[in-house]
């Protein structure tokens, strides 16, 4: 797998494989793309805190993924298709895309089902073969991260924070199977896995405040 147009320090903290050569065309006519994504990539770190917290539709986890390309012009985008048939439309769908810019379609599954790597990549599948985008990324959590979470106990829930990510949800063994089933067809993808040199723990970095405590004063001797 050619990775030369990925920087050594970004390979060693994410785990990176292209599908269909999405790498050649990336770094060929999509270099400011690929340049955005390696610079996302590059700031952002998996925080033991945004691990911890509760859950909700999108984990703090994503949503700081997603400003991290946002200031870089990378937005949420929706595609309509229709089938028209003697003038009527027959059938009509619309695919969101957490993030595009240029060609490039990118969905980050952090913690969701399992099934919606099948979705997004039958999304992607469409979109290329439409001609709408050149290549496609998913950026997931990488499986040796399991045994981090295992590490840090319970969830600012009070759950273990291991049974918030079971085998079923997004990970990426369970996309390297959807691609090996075919799901994306022909559309080039690249998969970026969060590593474990990706953590850091800032709850650890936060300085212990200690109550205040009021100073006794002295009493003077009686003369």
């Amino acid at each position: 797998m050619p990775t030369k147009s990925i920087p050594a320090d970004i390979l060693d903290r994410f785990q990176i494989e292209e599908h269909r050569h999405a790498l050649t065309i990336l770094s060929g006519s999509c270099a400011p793309e690929l340049a955005d994504i390696i610079a996302g990539l590059r700031q952002f770190e998996l925080l033991r805190s945004e691990i911890k917290a509760k859950g909700g539709s999108k984990t703090k986890i994503v949503i700081r993924l997603e400003k991290l390309f946002g200031s870089m012009g990378w937005q949420e985008e929706s595609s309509k298709i229709e089938v028209k048939v003697n003038d009527r439309i027959r059938q009509a769908t619309t695919h969101s895309i957490d993030l595009c810019k240029g060609r490039i379609a990118c969905e980050i599954q952090w913690n969701s089902k399992d099934g919606v790597f099948s979705r997004d990549l039958a999304t992607l599948r469409l979109l290329h073969e439409l001609d709408v985008i050149s290549v496609g990324v998913i950026i997931t959590r990488c499986d040796d991260l399991q045994g981090l979470f295992k590490s840090l106990g319970l969830a600012d829930d009070g759950k273990p924070i291991s049974e918030k990510y079971g085998a079923s949800t997004t990970h990426w063994g369970k996309l390297k199977d959807r691609i090996q089933n075919s799901d994306a067809g022909m559309c080039p993808v690249l998969l970026i896995g969060i590593g474990l040199k990706c953590y850091r723990d800032d709850i650890s970095d936060v300085p212990i405040r200690l109550p205040p405590t009021k100073l006794k004063r002295e009493r003077k001797p009686k003369v």
